[in-house]
């Protein structure tokens, strides 16, 4: 019996009720497993990529943030770090740093 017979078979009625609930169940099922793993799988790998690509941020690295800000890492405080651009210096959320070197974040 080949997949697509075995769907057809799954899906004509039957003399009872409880096999229109199996199906529903069965298609809940199946867009709950497309849901998760086209759409939550993949955030929450990018967000483990961009947290270890935050996590390996020193000083002296070139970086751009979300904002479009270009410079080098002066300081690194836990949450906070100074860029350094031009002759100025910002201190900005480390969350919103994109790029570091040549490596992109995810999903950028």
């Amino acid at each position: 019996m080949t997949g697509t017979s075995f769907l057809f078979s799954l899906m004509a009625p039957q003399g009872s009720g409880s096999s229109g609930m199996a199906i529903l169940l069965f298609q809940i099922v199946a867009i709950g497993l497309v849901f998760y793993f086209l759409v939550i799988r993949p955030q929450g790998q990018a967000r483990k990529k961009h947290a270890d690509m935050l996590a390996a941020l020193k000083k002296g690295d070139e970086i751009m943030t979300t904002g479009g800000l270009i410079g080098r890492v002066k300081d690194i405080k836990e949450d906070r770090v100074t860029l350094e651009s031009g002759t100025s210096t910002v201190i900005i959320d480390r969350a919103r740093i994109v790029r570091i070197g040549d490596s992109v974040a995810p999903g950028q």
